[in-house]
Formats: C-alpha cells, sequence, structure tokens
C-alpha cells in the first residue's frame, strides 16, 4: 500500500513537473510572438513612413529640405542610440529597457500622429528613433537569453529574421494602404494599440534577465562618446544628398564623429567597466556576422527606396498599389526564413548565407534592367521572389550568427552591434547610391533624355551599385566557420556530415 502511495505521489509530482515544464515552454514561444511583434514595428516604421511622405509634406506644408528629416530624424537617434541602448539592457535589466522603450516608442507615435506643424512631427521621430533604440537589442536580447544555443534558439532567431526581413517591404505595403484609406497621420497612430498592448502583456510573458556578474558600474564617458560619434556620422551620412560629399558640412560632421570615435576607444581600454568590451570581437562569429550585416543593410535601403521610386515616379503606380505590388516580396522573405532554420542545420551556416547573398545580388542585377515601359509580372515579380529568397537566407543566418558564442551577460551589447551595423550600412549605403543615381539621372536629363528614361536607368545603377554591396558582404561570410568545430556544430555553422 505504502508503495502504491509513493508511486502515485512520485507520478503526481513528475505530472506536476511536466505540466510546469510545458507552461514554461508554450510561454516563451507566446513572448517570442510578442517580442517579434514589436521588433517588426520598429522595422516597420523605418519604411512605413516613406510613402506617405508627399502626403504629409501637403498636410503640415513641409519645405521639400524639412521633409527630409522626417526620415532622417528616426534615423539618426535609432542608429546612434543603439549601443547604448544594448548595454543598458544588459546592466539595468533587458525586460525594463524593453518596456521603456515600447512606452518612448507608443507615446512617439500618438504625439507624431497629432502633430500640427513640421517641428512638432520631426521631434515626435526623434523621440521614435530614440524608443526603437531602446528596445530593439533589448528584445534580441530575450529572444538569445529565453531559448538554448543550438536547434531551439535557431528555430526562434529564424521567426525573428522572417520579422525583420519582411518589415521593409511590409512598411511600403501598409504605408500605402493606410495613407490611401486614412490619411497620413494613421502611419503612426498604428503603432499606438500594438505598443500599449504589448507593455501590458510584457510582465506576464517575459522573465526579467540581466548581466548577473557583470560590474554594475556604467561607463558614462564611453557611452557620450559612441552615441554622440554614431549620431555625428549617420548625420553626415544622410545629410550628402542635399549638400555633397565635399561640403564643409559633411567633412566637418565626419571629422567630428572620426574623433569622438577615437576617443571612445581610448576611453573603452583604460575603463573598468566598458561599454563595449573589445575581447568581444575575438568572437569569430559574431564580428563576421556584423561585418556582413554592415555591407547587406548598405544594399537593403537601397533596393526599397529606389524600388518604391520607380514604382510611383516611371510606373505612375498610385501608393496603394505600389504597396500591394510588394506584398509577394514580403511574403517571399517570411517563408524563405521559415525555411532557412532547417537549412541551416543541414548546410551550416556559411553555406546557407552566401546562397543567400548571391540571390540577393543576382535579383538587384535582374531589378538592373528594368524597361522604361515595364510589367509587373514581366519585370518586377520574377526579381523581387528571388531577392525575398534572397534576403530570409541571409537575415536567419546572420541573426544566429550575432549571437553565438556571446556570454550572458553580453547579450544585449550583441544585439545593439549587430542592429547598428545594419542601421549604419543602411544610412552609409543609402547615401552613397543616392549620389550615384542622382549623378546619372542628371547628366541624362541634361543630354535630352525623358524624365522616364532618366531615372530608370538612374534606378540601375543604383541597383547595381546595391549588388555590389552584397558582393563585399560575401567576403566576411565567407570567414565564417573557423571556431572550434564542436561549438560550430552546436550553432549550426557546420551542415551535417
Amino acid at each position: 500500500m505504502s508503495r502504491t502511495f509513493i508511486s502515485g505521489a512520485r507520478d503526481g509530482i513528475d505530472a506536476a513537473a511536466t505540466h510546469q515544464l510545458r507552461a514554461r515552454t508554450g510561454r516563451r514561444w507566446w513572448a517570442l510572438a510578442l517580442l517579434a511583434a514589436a521588433e517588426f514595428v520598429v522595422v516597420l516604421d523605418a519604411s512605413i513612413v516613406n510613402i506617405a511622405l508627399p502626403t504629409i509634406q501637403r498636410g503640415l506644408r513641409f519645405t521639400p529640405t524639412n521633409l527630409s528629416w522626417v526620415i532622417n530624424a528616426y534615423v539618426l537617434t535609432f542608429g546612434g542610440f543603439l549601443l547604448l541602448g544594448g548595454r543598458a539592457a544588459d546592466l539595468l535589466g533587458r525586460r525594463r529597457v524593453f518596456v521603456a522603450g515600447l512606452s518612448v516608442f507608443s507615446a512617439a507615435s500618438l504625439a507624431g500622429g497629432l502633430a500640427q506643424s513640421e517641428a512638432w512631427l520631426i521631434g515626435a521621430r526623434a523621440a521614435q528613433g530614440l524608443g526603437a533604440a531602446m528596445l530593439a537589442p533589448s528584445a534580441l536580447a530575450i529572444v538569445t537569453a529565453t531559448f538554448r544555443e543550438g536547434s531551439e534558439r535557431n528555430r526562434a532567431l529564424s521567426i525573428w529574421g522572417a520579422v525583420a526581413g519582411s518589415g521593409a517591404a511590409a512598411g511600403v505595403l501598409l504605408g500605402g494602404v493606410l495613407t490611401s484609406a486614412l490619411g497620413w497621420r494613421s502611419v503612426l497612430f498604428v503603432n499606438v494599440p500594438i505598443g500599449f498592448g504589448a507593455i501590458v502583456l510584457s510582465p506576464r510573458l517575459i522573465s526579467e534577465s540581466r548581466a548577473e556578474h557583470a560590474l554594475r558600474s556604467f561607463d558614462m564617458p564611453g557611452a557620450v562618446t559612441i552615441t554622440a560619434g554614431l549620431s555625428a556620422l549617420v548625420y553626415s551620412l544622410v545629410r550628402t544628398s542635399v549638400v555633397g560629399w565635399g561640403s564643409a558640412q559633411t567633412v566637418g560632421a565626419l571629422a567630428g564623429s572620426a574623433a569622438l570615435l577615437v576617443a571612445f576607444v581610448l576611453i573603452e581600454v583604460r575603463s573598468q567597466a566598458p561599454l563595449v568590451p573589445f575581447t568581444f570581437f575575438r568572437l569569430s562569429g559574431p564580428s563576421a556576422a556584423n561585418a556582413t550585416m554592415l555591407a547587406a543593410g548598405a544594399a537593403i535601403i537601397g533596393l526599397f527606396y529606389f524600388l518604391s521610386l520607380y514604382m510611383q515616379r516611371v510606373l505612375d503606380y498610385s501608393a496603394i498599389t505600389a504597396g500591394v505590388s510588394q506584398l509577394p516580396l514580403a511574403a517571399g522573405i517570411v517563408l524563405a526564413a521559415a525555411a532557412a532554420s532547417p537549412l541551416v542545420a543541414l548546410a551550416g551556416i556559411r553555406r546557407v548565407l552566401i546562397s543567400g547573398l548571391m540571390l540577393f545580388a543576382g535579383g538587384l542585377v535582374w531589378f538592373a534592367q528594368l524597361p522604361v515601359h515595364g510589367g509587373y509580372l514581366g519585370d518586377l515579380l520574377g526579381p523581387s521572389l528571388i531577392i525575398a529568397l534572397g534576403l530570409g537566407f541571409t537575415f536567419v543566418p546572420i541573426t544566429i550568427l550575432s549571437v553565438s558564442g556571446v556570454s550572458d551577460r553580453e547579450y544585449g551589447l550583441a544585439s545593439g552591434l549587430v542592429n547598428s551595423s545594419q542601421q549604419i550600412g543602411g544610412a552609409l549605403g543609402l547615401a552613397v547610391l543616392s549620389t550615384i543615381v542622382t549623378t546619372r539621372t542628371s547628366h541624362l536629363l541634361a543630354t535630352h533624355h525623358s524624365p522616364g528614361e532618366a531615372l530608370t536607368l538612374g534606378f540601375h545603377r543604383g541597383f547595381l551599385g546595391a549588388a555590389a554591396f552584397v558582393l563585399v558582404a560575401i567576403v566576411p561570410a565567407a570567414t565564417i566557420g573557423a571556431g572550434p568545430a564542436k561549438h560550430e556544430r552546436a550553432v549550426g555553422l557546420e551542415g551535417r556530415t
């Protein structure tokens, strides 16, 4: 009888433990859905406003020069504060910084939707970028801390990569639909219910985590110099399309950025609790991921920017038609990213990543053949699907690689770095490619080409330049796999043998 009682008690304990394990496991995946939704809104917001710019200009009587700051204000604070946001998450608590970032982002979105003047909207967009710089790295750090390294984390990061990769294309789609149906203010208001809903759910789904063994001192001199240096760098890049590369403003901002970044390095070398420990860069996987993301990010922003302009200014698509036309691209990225995780386990990160980059470059070269009087099915759909496959196979391996081998006390730092690489690469790429396109288009207009032909041939140069950036990204991607074989198999750097 006692044996029966003990056996029954043990069965009851085992059943309770199994139930708790299933509950925790289920909560982890719900937490991932919440975090991915927040990341989607951040990525979305970098592109959703683009398509509403003409309507914003009319509604608030923006000057052409100031209109660009609706985009630049967001990019500037987002790119400038990412490293600070990532490190703050490690030291202060990742959920705490995530919720704080969501609060700032959501409140700024509400303020932007209510804007009555140029300065009001630009200020709200800058605050949105600050909130995004807090929540984006902390969200990826939470995902990394929540799922075990290996196949489980790879599956989670493949979902993350699908969301991040599709956000830019989805932004064009939703921007077109919302602007046409509800007006430009709706592209900002849409963030508010998502953000405040995530704030309410976060304490229920996300466990707090932080770098428990890290020195709790905060490197304020390092934080000030890196934030100011990155902000000056992004500012100089986004302004080149207006003032030119050789202007005193551009040269001065680049020189100031370089001086601040050198000062940051000197501060970090001497700091007892550095914001960015340089020993981190001894990890070959994250270093290769950041170098690859820097170059690939330069191409991604240019792709969506020039493609939207071609559709609206050459083919005369309305905002909503241009948005719907990019639906196969956004959906294709999600499907490709879903397939990328098992492919990484089968073939290894390096093969999947290089294959993705080659497909991405091939699609860009195909776009560089677009005719003046192009058709959607014959000219746009094919390269869009090739690029969707390439981006899905690119985002997932880079995301996995960016946190592989990273200690738990540096998850926020790793997340901030890869996000910074994408933002800085995007700003650099758009500055360089816009100069190339503008120069080519102006020359053709001066030689009596029609506006449509001049724009199309200018965009050809832009797509080819973006393809060149992708080919550069293949160089660091090819170095992946130099670490210990045991660790490579654990994170999927090697394929199955």
